[in-house]
């Protein structure tokens, strides 16, 4: 079984999943970064993979991904990273970013390379539904992949139960319809939003995302979702922690625990 599918089969509340960007603080810290962060009841890891215009992010994932860039990151060396990540490493793995790369890779030498290290899907915020539907889905069904698709407060509802019935695994819920970025609270109409959906009683989980930093943000998430999606408050602290020279595994470590104790976990 998927290991998404796994997750969500057990009904998980207030599920905690982390973002951080392949390549960034350091170059060989990728794997350390999964398993520190595993031990440290992380529920769900999305690996950002670096892009040269990541136009859904705000600056503090963009600089993660610039710096990743420059470090010399490239999806053959993330999969290089990630070639035994499974002999130690259970919870489910999530590749995050543009089809750019992964067109210049090839979808199907993509799909295979995330089948060899154990990666359990995919989210790719720029490709067209219609041509994940017509071209990239079955590709990704015969490797055992999840397509994993974002819906904001302009989604419509038509495009909302499109996306519930032709995809598994979990729909991200996006806080609002700007960039990535830490936020201290989701006011009124965010919250509205939230409730919106989950009265949709759609098929499949949903995980809210973007601006997840505190405790009044993150149970806000957890209220009307299985859970939350951190990525920016972490990529801050671990790019903070790293500065201070510790390795990869002391820097996320530190930047974990000092992000759940600001979850109130």
């Amino acid at each position: 079984m998927n290991r998404i599918d796994k997750l969500f089969g057990s009904n998980p509340q207030r599920l905690l999943s982390i973002y951080f960007c392949a390549g960034a603080p350091t170059l060989e810290g990728t794997a350390d970064v999964i398993r520190t962060l595993e031990k440290n009841g992380v529920n769900m890891i999305e690996v950002g993979m670096p892009f040269s215009d990541p136009m859904a992010d705000g600056p503090v994932i963009q600089d993660a991904a610039t710096k990743a860039l420059k470090n010399g990151m490239s999806l053959k060396k993330l999969f290089s990273q990630l070639k035994d990540i499974r002999k130690d490493v259970n919870i489910p793995l999530i590749l995050m970013g543009y089809l750019n790369p992964v067109f210049q890779y090839g979808f199907e030498n993509f799909c295979i390379s995330c089948k060899e290290v154990g990666v359990d899907g995919m989210i790719i915020p720029d490709l067209p539904f219609r041509d994940y539907q017509e071209i990239y889905k079955p590709i990704a069904d015969k490797y055992d992949l999840k397509f994993v698709f974002l819906i904001t407060p302009e989604t419509s509802e038509e495009r909302i139960r499109l996306i519930d019935e032709n995809t598994s695994g979990f729909v991200y819920m996006v806080s609002s319809a700007s960039t990535t970025g830490a936020q201290k609270d989701f006011n009124e109409a965010k919250q509205a939003y939230f409730k919106k959906i989950e009265d949709m009683n759609l098929r499949i989980p949903r995980v809210v995302g973007f601006g997840i930093s505190n405790k009044q943000t993150y149970d806000a998430a957890c209220a009307h979702s299985s859970g939350g999606i951190v990525g920016s408050r972490f990529v801050t602290l671990l790019d903070k922690a790293s500065s201070e020279g510790l390795s990869p595994e002391e820097a996320t470590d530190k930047a974990i625990k000092q992000l759940k104790s600001d979850l109130g976990l």
